[in-house]
């Protein structure tokens, strides 16, 4: 699904995605620093190409297989731009609340709100970047989305430098428009599909600069790759993320096939997350084992894709509360076992 030299449908497109991705992650090479800058350059090509609204401009007809190319390819490359949340998540949620959104990158911020006071939303990602903040809160009176331009913000970041503000809002100011609370569910569902797929893509980088360091690198006379401990090392993060990317690859298709907020879609995603989730520690860990101290230093670009995907795997919910969650919906059907054929 996300290689780059596959060939299938999306073969022009992954190697656009991935041309784009690769000019950005060589400008930026040496230059990375926490936290890290939204990439302009970046998004203006991106942006350029339709590639920033792919799935939440229905003119262009594309769904989440389209998506979860360009989301893996930008992933790979450590694109520092906030694209899953403009297109899959706030360009979606502005069209289910009939909302005009503005150009340029979006984001959203998910709250809870007991009815008193502004609304506060913590680990909003880009909110300083963003042309407009989509809220979206839970309220005693039911679920409301709304546009504000001009939050408060309390900037911060996540362990990849990747910005995470605290966002403040008086709902006096914004005008909010009454959804369903199935739409909130389905956000967050999103949500945690976009980071399984950009998860895998990091993972991708993270298992090729591994086998290429590995190649390169010798040690009493010959490349660390001809060592055998290595080769085992190589091996078990290949076969983990291969795993991840069957789970991901699998949430992918039952997005396309059922949309969604479907029960199958559902099972995929929450699968999808607890294998990739599960993936990080392993990957990550053997990649900088086998960089040695250079892999951890600011000018080398491995942490720029392995604490990406560490964070990404606690965003929109946990390893484990999804392991939870994957259980008990084994419990609550009526036969197991159809549930993970996914017949149900």
């Amino acid at each position: 699904m996300f290689a780059t030299d596959t060939a299938d449908d999306y073969t022009d497109l992954r190697q656009l995605v991935d041309d784009i991705g690769r000019r950005s992650f060589d400008a930026r090479i040496g230059t990375r620093r926490v936290p890290d800058q939204f990439d302009d350059e970046l998004w203006g090509n991106l942006s350029d190409t339709g590639l920033t609204r792919l799935t939440s401009d229905p003119d262009l007809g594309a769904g989440p297989n389209e998506l979860a190319v360009v989301l893996s390819g930008i992933a790979r490359y450590a694109g520092a731009v906030p694209l899953a949340e403009t297109d899959a998540l706030a360009g979606w949620l502005g069209r289910e609340a009939g909302l005009d959104l503005p150009d340029g990158p979006l984001t959203v911020a998910i709250a809870e709100h007991s009815g008193d006071g502004p609304v506060k939303a913590v680990d909003v990602p880009w909110a300083r970047a963003a042309a407009a903040v989509l809220l979206a809160v839970r309220t005693p009176d039911g679920a409301r989305i709304g546009i504000t331009s001009n939050p408060q913000v309390v900037d911060g970041h996540n362990a990849a430098g990747e910005p995470r503000g605290r966002v403040t809002v008086d709902l006096g100011a914004v005008t909010l428009a009454s959804v369903d609370d199935a739409v909130l569910t389905e956000l967050t569902l999103r949500g945690a599909w976009c980071r399984a797929v950009q998860i895998v893509g990091a993972l991708d980088t993270a298992a090729a600069m591994t086998v290429r360091h590995t190649a390169e690198r010798e040690q009493f006379g010959r490349s660390l790759s001809k060592f055998q401990a290595v080769q085992h090392a190589l091996a078990g993060m290949a076969g983990e993320i291969e795993r991840a990317r069957a789970a991901a690859s699998l949430a992918v298709a039952a997005a396309a096939d059922y949309g969604f907020a479907a029960p199958r879609t559902e099972f995929a995603i929450t699968a999808a997350r607890v294998t990739a989730g599960r993936a990080v520690t392993a990957v990550t860990t053997s990649a900088h084992q086998l960089h040695g101290a250079i892999g951890v230093t600011a000018e080398h670009p491995l942490w720029s894709v392995t604490l990406r995907a560490q964070a990404w795997a606690d965003e929109f919910g946990t390893t484990a509360g999804y392991a939870r969650r994957l259980g008990r919906l084994a419990l609550e059907s009526a036969n197991p076992w159809d549930l993970v054929i996914g017949n149900v």
